[in-house]
């Protein structure tokens, strides 16, 4: 199944999309920019969603659906927010087709059914879901105000990468409104931290936490949080983000609300974010050259059988053991596959849900019958071990969180052996060509410095940690200055 899967070392981004399309993840679709999530793919961001979904729940959130289309208007009145997105915006202009006079069995837009005004494809739903806020936020009795919404949005990129960024592409958007800026800052650093957690326990990818600078903030913002991950080509991927929008969006749309004291003032909102890019990090932080690395907690398959037999009647043998295997393992939370297709041999079937990234893998044969023993067999460090039978309902569970705490210190390793501190910008410009990955370096602060670095080396500042300790340092680029060092990396 993975022959020919071309090598990280070799092409990288070649070796990422054919292994997205050859596991079953995605593909391309009709439409130029968007893909098509395949059953496997949309099994393990079900997986993603609904651990998510429990964490937003557990920390007093609840869901609701707000409309795709957003009325110009409405998409303005943020003038910071409506300039950010400006470029990438689909536009519906008119409400109706109708057959074309001149193409019989085509048709045309109709040029009498033009909007009033025109419908903005949601980037994002601030817009919309503030001027509806402003009719549900009355009272200081009315917040926290704690609204999730699982959709799908559009920003009209032009270069795309299934996952990475695609012209439509699934996620879910917190927005939140709150009677003061010290609560609004606390919901939007416990949802930072929230998605750190589900990064680090479920997808096994230690990430940093930080602040974006001024120049990389969410249009709108005050203050942007996010999540950086390190891929294994190097390069830094946000995993999430969170935002601190002060009352910016309150303003725009009016939304007040009467104090306890009597007064009337602005609400403080926030609004975060995790999407589909989730599964593209999966692929990239962990997988291999014969294809994915599924960390057991949002693999849809964690176990897989498979019967080696000669026969009908040692595979009614071998199926009798392995039914009541699965379902004892079942009872145990664990997701179990029997395959006993006989369309296929046992090697090819091996190298299927190799390339699929099944954590765990069983093959049990004639000779396992007699000697009551299987062999099994764990995707992320292609390990082999003949255990006895009937221990395998003990064993398993154990392994399953062995190799999700492997997977994860893996990724560990290998971002603290490819961080490297630098001092002066000549070092910093060969390690980034010859040892990519994160560069600690220090930063005067100034906006004009951070461009020049990005200009003349494509590599942006990811964050400032959060956790970063005060250093007192110079600029390597100005020589200005400096209390701390920041995290410096190419990204996707």
């Amino acid at each position: 199944m993975s022959k020919g899967l071309p090598k990280r070392s070799e092409d990288y981004s070649l070796w990422y999309n054919e292994l997205v399309k050859r596991a079953g993840l995605a593909e391309n679709s009709a439409v130029r920019g968007c893909m098509v999530i395949k059953p496997y793919g949309y099994a393990i961001w079900e997986k993603m969603q609904r651990v998510l979904d429990d964490m937003f729940k557990a920390t007093g959130h609840s869901n609701a659906y707000f409309p795709l289309f957003v009325p110009k208007s409405l998409f303005e009145a943020e003038e910071q927010n409506a300039e950010g997105f400006a470029k990438e915006c689909a536009v519906v202009t008119h409400y109706r087709l109708q057959t074309d006079p001149d193409k019989p069995g085509k048709l045309r837009v109709d040029p009498n059914a033009k909007l009033e005004e025109e419908l903005i494809v949601r980037p994002t739903s601030e817009a919309i879901i503030w001027n509806t806020y402003k009719g549900w936020i009355q009272s200081y009795r009315d917040l926290p105000l704690l609204i999730n919404q699982w959709a799908n949005v559009v920003r009209w990129e032009m270069r795309t990468r299934l996952f990475l960024r695609t012209a439509e592409f699934l996620w879910q958007e917190g927005h939140t409104a709150h009677a003061t800026e010290k609560e609004a800052i606390a919901e939007t650093e416990q949802m930072l931290h929230v998605y750190a957690d589900f990064a680090e326990g479920y997808l096994a990818l230690p990430v940093i936490r930080g602040k974006k600078t001024p120049n990389e903030r969410f249009a709108g913002a005050l203050d942007t949080y996010c999540i950086e991950g390190l891929m294994q080509d190097g390069k830094a991927l946000q995993a999430g983000t969170s935002h601190f929008l002060g009352q910016n969006f309150a303003q725009a749309f009016d939304v007040k609300f009467a104090t306890k004291e009597g007064g009337l003032e602005h609400v403080w909102g926030t609004s975060w974010g995790v999407s589909t890019r989730l599964m593209g990090a999966l692929v990239m932080a962990h997988s291999d050259d014969e294809g994915l690395v599924l960390p057991p907690k949002l693999a849809p398959i964690q176990v897989v059988i498979v019967p080696i037999y000669k026969g009908e009647e040692q595979l009614a043998q071998i199926s009798e053991k392995v039914l009541g295997l699965k379902k004892q393992l079942e009872a145990k939370g664990i997701s179990v596959k029997f395959d006993d297709r006989d369309t296929e041999r046992p090697g090819f079937k091996f190298a299927e849900w190799e390339l699929k990234g099944v954590p765990v893998r069983i093959a049990i044969g004639g000779r396992d019958l007699e000697n009551g023993t299987a062999e099994v067999a764990r995707r992320d460090t292609k390990e082999k071990s003949s255990q006895q039978f009937d221990e395998l309902v003990n064993i398993i569970p154990a392994l399953l969180e062995e190799i999700q705490a492997n997977i994860f210190q893996k990724a560990l390793d290998f971002r603290e052996a490819n961080t490297t501190k630098v001092d002066s910008y000549e070092e910093f410009k060969r390690v980034l060509d010859e040892k990519p990955g994160f560069v600690l370096a220090h930063w005067d602060g100034t906006p004009e410095t951070e461009e020049r670095i990005k200009e003349e080396t494509k590599a942006t500042i990811r964050c400032i940690a959060l956790d970063s300790p005060e250093e007192d340092g110079v600029d390597m680029v100005t020589g200005q200055p400096s209390k701390r060092r920041v995290y410096f990396a190419r990204a996707y």
